[in-house]
């Protein structure tokens, strides 16, 4: 095997083309895509238990962008420099404290989140259908707020998680998943195709 990525028999969505780049690329958009993601998370609105970041945008764009394999690789990586103490977590927290507290079902959703939202980018959901993209991200966020309040209703209880937990989210979620799709449209250059092929 000769990339991080991995052959398949159908070949990935990427509009960044990264499965038919060098190991080198590779591990340079793995790099890339890790600061991203930790600047992403500097952006944030203190709440309790669980602050409202902009890590989600980040990890679905890096999905949508990056293809199913290699982003859940990335954000992964990002995931690792975190617990062994590198403060790219949200307000630049660090420690493997956080992967068992009250956000860890977030963090343990996001190469899911991000793996989920590359597959269906692979299969067309993307920047030249901006409906499906939309979906694509908004399936992303969902995915990410129901792991994480599953985790947190283990620790405080069904009724407070989902209170706490998912229903402060939802908005920022449409309003995430919007920017995201908006995003890979403009990086199509603005021409996408309606939501039925």
């Amino acid at each position: 095997m000769t990339n991080l990525a991995f052959s398949s028999a159908r070949p990935s969505f990427s509009p960044l083309r990264l499965q038919q780049r060098s190991l080198a690329w590779q591990v340079g958009a793995v790099v890339l895509g890790t600061l991203f993601l930790a600047l992403l998370s500097q952006i944030e609105v203190p709440m309790i238990p669980v602050p409202v970041t902009m890590q989600t945008l980040a990890v679905t764009l890096i999905g949508a962008l990056y293809g199913w394999r290699l982003g859940a690789i990335t954000i992964a990586a990002w995931l690792v420099e975190g617990a062994v103490g590198f403060p790219v977590l949200s307000g630049g927290a660090a420690g493997a404290s956080y992967f068992v507290g009250p956000t860890g079902g977030y963090l343990f959703a996001f190469p899911v989140v991000g793996a989920l939202v590359g597959w269906l980018a692979e299969r067309g959901w993307n920047g030249n259908r901006v409906v499906l993209a939309f979906a694509a991200m908004l399936l992303g966020n969902l995915a990410c707020l129901v792991l994480g309040t599953a985790w947190l209703a283990v620790m405080i209880g069904a009724e407070q998680a989902i209170t706490f937990g998912f229903v402060p989210f939802i908005v920022g979620g449409l309003l995430k998943s919007a920017l995201g799709a908006a995003t890979l449209m403009a990086l199509r250059g603005g021409k996408a195709k309606p939501a039925n092929p």
